[in-house]
């Protein structure tokens, strides 16, 4: 059997000590913009209406501008969802990377 000593985490933007950004969000705000409705970015998640809006209105609430602006034509990502998706992106790559050379370094099994 071949078993190695794994490091792992979980990566979330937090903010004011609150996750605030993580995978499944910014998937969700992706699915906002793909099908310009909440609604069906939630059933796209197979998640309920009520857990994505809430979702959406803590992102809302937490940030200094909304992030997903909804009306009569469906919702849309605001520049900022747009920077913040990118800038998330970006850092969960970095991240992924260092989990990586992190485990390469980890001592295996009779080391």
């Amino acid at each position: 059997m071949n078993t190695q000593l794994r490091a792992d985490g979980r990566f979330w933007l937090t903010l004011d000590g609150k996750n605030f950004l993580g995978r499944g969000r910014v998937e969700l705000l992706q699915r906002i913009r793909e099908t310009g409705s909440i609604s069906k970015a939630a059933k796209m998640m197979k998640m309920s209406y009520k857990a994505a809006w809430d979702a959406v209105d803590a992102m809302n609430t937490a940030w200094d501008t909304p992030l997903v602006e909804s009306g009569p034509a469906g919702s849309r990502l605001t520049p900022d969802a747009e920077r913040l998706i990118a800038a998330y992106q970006q850092a969960e790559a970095r991240h992924a990377a260092f989990m990586l050379k992190l485990a390469q370094s980890l001592p295996g099994p009779g080391a």
